[in-house]
């Protein structure tokens, strides 16, 4: 980008530095979440898999929303602690 005037480099900057905040809040999240898109029965499988890898009692383990797409998949985010303390 050129900066013809100092309203554009302030624009600019004032633009770059908004990017930079929601990267860094993204980051600081405390959940690792994972989306999926699967037919029923894998998705079964990958939930009960993330369970067992990441028990609730320890990651506090959850999904956090879920959906069945049209043509049956279905969509689920599921939400854990990085670590178990």
């Amino acid at each position: 980008m050129i900066a013809k005037s100092p309203k554009d480099i302030a624009s600019h900057l004032a633009k770059r530095e908004e990017r930079g905040r929601k990267a860094r809040a993204l980051k600081a999240s405390a959940w690792r979440r994972e989306t999926f898109r699967l037919p029923r029965d894998v998705a079964r499988t990958k939930a009960q898999e993330w369970f067992r890898l990441y028990p609730k009692a320890a990651y506090m383990t959850e999904i956090e929303n879920w959906h069945e797409c049209d043509n049956g998949d279905i969509e689920f985010t599921i939400r854990c602690l990085p670590s178990a303390d």
